[in-house]
């Protein structure tokens, strides 16, 4: 049975059960979430969790891909396509690099990382929904630019994958040691601005 056959999206109380979920998963991990507390938190009876996600493993992996999809889907408000290159970049890397600091995404990269053996489709559902799917959608930009003679690009699914890491440089590390949990507009505006005119210098026209 595939995970979209599984999960029952309707319901009154959906939403409330991702709510619960999401507290307690970044509160406890994904192994010491219980399905009662998560329960217990949503305001839900176990029977109406076990209707929605009849699976633990499920209900993680929406919760990541729910939030993922609401950080793609604000960028994808801010950039008009039809803009320059840097322009778009920029409104891109201000949105990635705070997601990738926030402690969502914090905890939700700890969560996979410590349950990676165990289960490692936890990992590959956050990667899909959060990674794969920004650097995908990044990769068609870059092509679409590079077809109008804006940039200059041999292989966009290289390139995306380098301005991606380009957004982690200096603050994630920091942030996924624990080193840094605090980071001030001006440290996020640097990286920001380093990303796009390090890429450009690599990639204009």
């Amino acid at each position: 049975m595939t995970e979209a056959a599984t999960i029952n999206r309707t319901g009154r109380k959906f939403q409330q059960v991702l709510d619960g979920a999401r507290e307690v998963f970044l509160r406890d991990g994904f192994e010491g979430a219980s399905v009662d507390d998560i329960a217990r938190v949503a305001g839900v009876s176990k029977a109406t969790l076990y209707s929605y996600f009849p699976d633990k493993r499920l209900l993680f992996s929406e919760i990541t891909q729910t939030e993922c999809n609401a950080m793609a889907e604000r960028a994808l408000n801010l950039i008009d396509e039809t803009n320059p290159p840097r322009e778009v970049l920029t409104i891109a890397a201000s949105q990635i690099v705070p997601f990738l600091l926030s402690e969502f995404a914090q905890r939700i990269f700890r969560i996979c990382m410590a349950e990676r053996d165990r289960f490692p489709e936890l990992a590959r559902a956050f990667y899909a929904a959060g990674p794969g799917m920004g650097r995908q959608r990044l990769a068609e930009y870059l092509e679409l630019s590079t077809a109008r003679g804006e940039l200059v690009i041999d292989d966009v699914q290289m390139a995306a994958e380098q301005f991606s890491e380009l957004c982690k440089v200096k603050l994630w590390n920091l942030a996924a040691f624990g080193v840094q949990t605090e980071f001030s507009q001006e440290e996020i505006d640097d990286v920001v601005t380093n990303a796009v005119e390090t890429f450009m210098a690599r990639y204009g026209a």
